[in-house]
């Protein structure tokens, strides 16, 4: 029996494009014999729809599109689509994440998902019923199935991690013959996620003695970044194949021989990996939101100038525009470098002094506030005058301004409000400062793309006389650290730098509140899935 991975970037929301895009891939992948077809979780809706579970007639609309799918299945042909359906019993929450199961004009099967995740980004439980992963078995051709819905094959508890599920569904199972267990899943990116999934699958394979294919989306959802890399595991839970990462892509699984068809995903290291993250990222929260054209302030600094590559990487260097904004405070090295970098990339660098509006707003400042002496009043208001500039060029243009902090800035409060925090996308908010540092190598490591005084000045706001950030920071080396262990890993504070961002963490939560969406590329970003207060005296 010949299965297809169709392995689909949908636009949550729209059924027409989402609709439009699962036909074609049944044609195509029908037209190679293929007599299953199995589609990512939350195909047809796009995923994850949040609060969108409020509107009732969204979830009617995918449903209309679904008819019109069932009307093109080729006879004989059967296939598995990712979706919401309203659950009919009035005393459980509205919808069940569904898999559904058509052939023949028709529906023959409902799958509900059994493992709804909360934490971190995920909320399922609030708008989607538990389903029964024992009701989910079929058989076609006389082949034996077991469907799973993404988090359903997560609940095994390994050495290094408790799982969060009280009860392992797969292990009610009763343990009859099955010919293939299928995992429908949207499972989002993060470093070292992939090696979990696999982990989680091969216990599934290995605990039902059958192989498993395992099909995910692909494609960017605000914060939220989909890899793709399906794969398919034999029933000692070993790899097969794997699919591609963070692209479209198809493969026909044969079940009696294992024999596929298409390319195989290349070995990729984890900085390579995140610049196709943070690129997918850019390429779809522009498309999805329909916005074709970025910009951003270019310093002269690290963060800038990664986010201006990554920028065009994504969308082209015609669809991105840099502003140099400099007062008397920056080098001329920085300017010089930043022409440099952007003529490297092909773009024409605008420069727009900002020296005589700081100069002329300050004096009003200082008048009417009786301040006497430089301080960070006039530092900031530096910034400030940046972002109105940039906005502004996004009320002129229809342009989308991206921000250029990185985590460990975001971590310590170390950003301006109306400032450097102005900006639709945080392109870069993840990233430790030693992530930028290895993602500008990577670009630079065929020729140099980035010049080199950027990637070995010491890292400077350039809002005063010679600072350095190291004068209002601990050395990046050690903060990098901390943050990793105090946001990522939730650890207590271990040491004194520790302790100072842990203190920095809690006062400035403010600033995060109000940041721009920030592309999740570890596993616990700033953002939807960290839910600080605001008001506490909490400082452990």
């Amino acid at each position: 029996m010949r299965i297809a991975l169709a392995q689909i970037n949908p636009v949550l929301g729209d059924f027409n494009y989402n609709k439009l895009k699962i036909i074609n891939s049944i044609k195509s992948l029908s037209a190679k014999k293929s007599e299953m077809i199995v589609f990512p979780e939350g195909s047809l809706f796009g995923y994850h729809p949040f609060d969108l579970l409020e509107r009732d007639q969204l979830v009617e609309q995918q449903l209309k599109a679904l008819k019109d799918i069932l009307k093109i299945i080729p006879k004989g042909v059967h296939v598995l689509i990712g979706g919401f359906e309203k659950n009919k019993n009035k005393n459980g929450r509205p919808y069940f994440n569904t898999a559904f199961l058509c052939t023949n004009k028709k529906i023959i099967k409902s799958f509900h998902k059994e493992l709804l995740p909360t934490g971190d980004v995920f909320d399922e439980a609030r708008f989607i019923e538990k389903g029964k992963i024992k009701d989910n078995y079929f058989t076609i051709k006389g082949k034996k199935f077991l469907l799973t819905i993404c988090e359903d094959i997560w609940a095994w508890d390994d050495k290094k991690n408790k799982s969060n599920y009280a009860v392992n569904p797969i292990k009610k199972l009763p343990r009859k013959k099955i010919d293939l267990i299928i995992n429908m899943s949207a499972s989002p990116f993060h470093k070292g996620k992939l090696k979990q999934r696999l982990n989680m699958a091969s216990k599934t394979a290995q605990y039902l003695k059958a192989p498993i294919v395992y099909v995910n989306l692909v494609g960017a959802q605000d914060e939220l970044i989909y890899d793709g890399q399906s794969f398919i595991l034999n029933k000692k839970g070993l790899l097969i194949h794997k699919m591609i990462s963070f692209e479209e892509d198809q493969n026909i699984f044969d079940l009696a021989t294992y024999e596929n068809w298409n390319r195989s995903a290349i070995n990729e290291n984890e900085t390579e990996q995140l610049r196709k993250a943070l690129v997918l990222g850019i390429k779809d929260f522009t498309k999805k939101i329909g916005i074709e054209k970025v910009h951003l302030g270019l310093s002269g600094g690290i963060d800038s100038a990664l986010v201006s590559v990554l920028a065009v990487d994504a969308l082209g260097a015609s669809n991105v525009k840099l502003f140099a904004l400099p007062t008397k405070f920056n080098l001329s090295e920085s300017f010089t470098s930043a022409q440099e970098l952007a003529k490297n990339i092909g773009i024409k660098l605008t420069d727009i002094s900002i020296e005589s509006t700081f100069q002329h707003i300050k004096k009003i400042i200082d008048q009417e506030f009786n301040i006497q002496k430089f301080s960070l009043t006039h530092e900031n208001l530096q910034s400030r005058i940046r972002g109105l500039f940039l906005m502004a060029y996004s009320n002129f243009a229809g342009s989308l301004l991206l921000t250029t902090g990185n985590k460990s800035e975001y971590a310590t409060g170390y950003t301006t409000l109306y400032g450097d925090m102005c900006g639709g996308l945080a392109v870069i908010g993840d990233l430790t400062k030693k992530e930028v540092y290895s993602l500008c190598e990577l670009y630079n490591k065929e020729t140099t793309v980035i010049p080199n005084f950027i990637m070995t000045r010491a890292p400077s706001a350039e809002l005063r006389p010679d600072q350095k950030d190291q004068d209002s920071l601990p050395e990046y080396n050690l903060l990098d650290k901390s943050v990793v262990n105090i946001v990522e890993k939730k650890n207590k504070a271990n040491n004194q730098t520790e302790q100072w961002l842990l203190n920095q963490l809690m006062k400035t939560e403010f600033k995060r509140w109000q940041a721009a969406p920030i592309l999740k590329i570890s596993e616990h970003a700033f953002g939807r899935g960290r839910r600080y207060p605001l008001a506490h005296r909490a400082n452990g």
